[in-house]
C-alpha cells in the first residue's frame, strides 16, 4: 500500500510493506536520525516529532506511531524545525543561550515538544513538557528556554499545509485506513479477528515490546464522525475517536476534577494521540478513565454492522482481559453527565507526571441534607478490572456526612476488592491508600486543601 504526507514541507509518497512499521524506524532507515530512539514505548520523549492535521499541529511520539498514521498528514521533524537556510527556530536560539542542553540526547526532542507549543501559543510549559526526560540538565534550564522563546514569532515555515490526496486512496487486502465509522463496521464484521488501531499508545507496544506480528490492522484516525464530542441538556455524548487531549479541552470547566486527573494522564505526547475508545476498549485494569466514567454512570455504545446496543460501562468490564463485546464490534461513543458536583478522582502514582497509576479512585457522593445519598465509587488498580465498590456504597447510603462514619464503613472496602502485589504497591498498600481516598474526600469537603493547591 501507498500512503502520502509531508515531510519538513515536501510532499512524500512511499510504499509500505509493514503497516505497522514505527514512523522512528522509517525516519531513521531515511537519514533523518535527529530523532532519537530511546526507550522505544513513548516514555522518554526522545523521538518526539511535529505532526499536523486537520485539527492543527501535535507532539506525538514517533516510536508509537505507525506509518499509515501519517497518510494525510503533515510530519515536521527536528530537521524541520530550523529554517531552510538554517536559520535556528526562536527555541532552539533560546536552548543555546539558556544552556539547555548538555550531552544532547534529549534536545531534539525537546525542541520538537517546545517548537509544537510554540506554534500553538501555549505557555503551560511543564505540562507541555512532562513527556520529555532529561538526565543531565535538569528542567530549570530548559523551562526558561521555553519561557524565553514563548512570545516570539512563529518562523513562516513552521506553518504547514495538508497534501493533496485526491485520487489517493491506499488500499491493502489485510489493511484499512477507513475514513466513516461506517465503512469501518462493514470491513470489521469481515475481518473479526483484525486489531483497529487509533492512536497505538497500547498497541505500538505490541509491536515494539511484545514483538508481534499483526496480521490484519485497521488505523482509525481518518474517521472523524468517531471524533465528535456531541452535547445534549445534561450530557455527552464523546466518539470512540476523541483523543484525550480533546476530552480534557471539552470537560475540564465543567468536570474539573476529571479535567485534573486528564492532565495527569500519561504526558502530551500520548494524550494527543491516545482515545477514550482505546482506554475503554483495552479493558486495563489500570486505565485512568474507566473508574471516573464508571462513577458518573457513563453508557457504552457498541457497534457490529448497522447495530447498536448501548450498557452501562461498568457492565463491558467482565473478568481481567476479558469485556463484553462480541467478534466484529467495537466501541462507537461513550456518554456521561455535563455535571458531577460531588465527582472527586484520586490518582496514586509514584511520579506525579507521566505514570500508572497503582490506584485510581473516582468517589461521586452525593449529599442529601447532612446524610450520604447514592454513592457511586469506583476503583482501577485493585482489581483485574475496573469495578465499582458495591458493599462500600452501601455501608455508606444514608450515614452521616462526617469523618467518623464515613470511617467506620471503610472494612467494607474489604468485601469488595482483594489486590495484587506487583511492582506498583503491594496488596495492603493499596488497600490501604483507597481507604485513605474516602478520608481525602470527606476532609476536602470539609475545606481541607490538597497540598498541590497550596501556593507560595
Amino acid at each position: 500500500m501507498e500512503i502520502t504526507f509531508l515531510l519538513n514541507g515536501e510532499t512524500r509518497t512511499v510504499a509500505l510493506t509493514d503497516p505497522t512499521q514505527s514512523v522512528l524506524d522509517w525516519l531513521r532507515a531515511e537519514g533523518l536520525t535527529g530523532t532519537k530512539e530511546g526507550c522505544n514505548e513513548g516514555d522518554c520523549g526522545a523521538c518526539s516529532v511535529i505532526v499536523t492535521d486537520a485539527e492543527g499541529a501535535k507532539p506525538l511520539n514517533a516510536c508509537l506511531m505507525m506509518m499509515p498514521h501519517l497518510h494525510g498528514r503533515a510530519l515536521r521533524t527536528v530537521e524541520g524545525v530550523a529554517g531552510p537556510k538554517g536559520e535556528l527556530h526562536p527555541v532552539q536560539q533560546a536552548m543555546v543561550d539558556h544552556h539547555g542542553s548538555q550531552c544532547g540526547f534529549c534536545t531534539p526532542g525537546f525542541i520538537a515538544s517546545m517548537a509544537a507549543g510554540h506554534l500553538n501559543g501555549r505557555h503551560d510549559h511543564d505540562d507541555l513538557l512532562a513527556g520529555n526526560l532529561c538526565r543531565c540538565t535538569g528542567y530549570a534550564p530548559i523551562i526558561r528556554a521555553a519561557e524565553a522563546a514563548q512570545d516570539e514569532a512563529v518562523p513562516a515555515w513552521m506553518h504547514d499545509t495538508l497534501p493533496d490526496l485526491t485520487d489517493v486512496a491506499p488500499k491493502a487486502d489485510h489493511v484499512l485506513l477507513p475514513d466513516s465509522a461506517d465503512a469501518l463496521a462493514d470491513w470489521y464484521l469481515a475481518h473479526p479477528d483484525a486489531t483497529l488501531i487509533a492512536g497505538a499508545t497500547d498497541v505500538g507496544l505490541w509491536v515494539t515490546k511484545q514483538l508481534r506480528e499483526l496480521k490484519e490492522v485497521a488505523f482509525l484516525n481518518n474517521c472523524k464522525d468517531l471524533q465528535t464530542i456531541e452535547e445534549t441538556d445534561d450530557r455527552y455524548i464523546v466518539g470512540a475517536g476523541v483523543t484525550l487531549a480533546a476530552l480534557r479541552t471539552a470537560i475540564r470547566d465543567t468536570l474539573p476534577s476529571f479535567g485534573e486527573l486528564l492532565r495527569r494522564f500519561a504526558s502530551e505526547q500520548v494524550r494527543q494521540a491516545a482515545t477514550i475508545g482505546g482506554n475503554i476498549a483495552n479493558g486495563s485494569p489500570i486505565g485512568d478513565s474507566p473508574p471516573v466514567l464508571i462513577a458518573m454512570g457513563a453508557e457504552l455504545t457498541l457497534r457490529k454492522g448497522d447495530a447498536r446496543r448501548t450498557i452501562p460501562l461498568e457492565s463491558f468490564f467482565l473478568d481481567y482481559g476479558k469485556q463484553d463485546r462480541a467478534p466484529g464490534e467495537f466501541v462507537e461513543s461513550v456518554s456521561f453527565p455535563k455535571s458531577a458536583p460531588d465527582l472527586a478522582c484520586y490518582k496514586l502514582s509514584k511520579r506525579f507526571d507521566q505514570d500508572i497509576s497503582a490506584v485510581c479512585g473516582a468517589l461521586n457522593i452525593p449529599r442529601d441534607g447532612d446524610k450520604i445519598g447514592a454513592p457511586r465509587i469506583a476503583f482501577g488498580g485493585m482489581a483485574g478490572i475496573p469495578k465499582r465498590a458495591a458493599a462500600l456504597e452501601a455501608a455508606l447510603k444514608g450515614q452521616p456526612f462526617t469523618e467518623e462514619a464515613i470511617t467506620a464503613a471503610l472494612p467494607a472496602l474489604e468485601q469488595d476488592f482483594t489486590p495484587l502485589t506487583d511492582m506498583r504497591a503491594s496488596d495492603a498498600y493499596r488497600m490501604e491508600a483507597a481507604k485513605a481516598m474516602l478520608i481525602r474526600y470527606v476532609r476536602n469537603a470539609q475545606g481541607a486543601l490538597s497540598i498541590l493547591e497550596v501556593k507560595p
